[in-house]
């Protein structure tokens, strides 16, 4: 999630803002609200659920996603999305790896389809599927603590930052 988010890092996350639910299945109990496009987003990372992963939300039920020469396209239109970034200018035809070129895919019921923000160094869902409903942990919403370790510092500037 580079640069939105750096190693070192530490964020508050809002448990609630989808919903009340059971803490053994996932299972919403009380829908309070749902996943919206570019909110970022804790879940259990689907290739071990015992891992907490962090990434944008890019696509949402319905939702037809294609990759096309790094350009994301949701329906058929154009995704801008300011936080994205490009480190190599090289782009990879696709399939294998999928980071540059991939899809169509829809994404199915009560699943979303995720991706960092170092769009060239993320592994997310182009690479194990859709995150589920019953996965999502909650919405990412402030930087309470940046620490630098390589400079042994505190990010202060950061501290306090909206994630948007």
């Amino acid at each position: 999630m580079i640069p939105t988010l750096l190693i070192g890092d530490h964020i508050l996350v809002n448990k609630f803002c989808y919903g009340i639910k059971n803490p053994f299945t996932g299972e919403t109990w009380i829908p309070l609200g749902t996943p919206e496009r570019l909110d970022v987003v804790v879940f259990k990372y689907p290739e071990n659920p015992s891992q907490d992963f962090i990434k944008r939300v890019i696509g949402l039920p319905g939702d037809r996603i294609e990759i096309r020469n790094k350009k994301v396209y949701i329906n058929g239109n154009l995704l801008n999305v300011k936080y994205a970034v490009h480190m190599d200018p090289n782009i990879f035809p696709g399939p294998n790896p999928a980071r540059d070129n991939f899809g169509p895919i829809t994404v199915p019921p009560h699943s979303l389809f995720v991706m960092g923000d170092n769009r060239d160094n993320s592994h997310d869902s182009r690479f194990w599927g859709f995150v589920d409903y019953t996965a999502l942990k909650g919405r990412a919403f402030m930087l309470y603590w940046s620490w630098n370790k390589e400079k042994f510092s505190v990010r202060w500037r950061r501290i306090g930052d909206i994630i948007h």
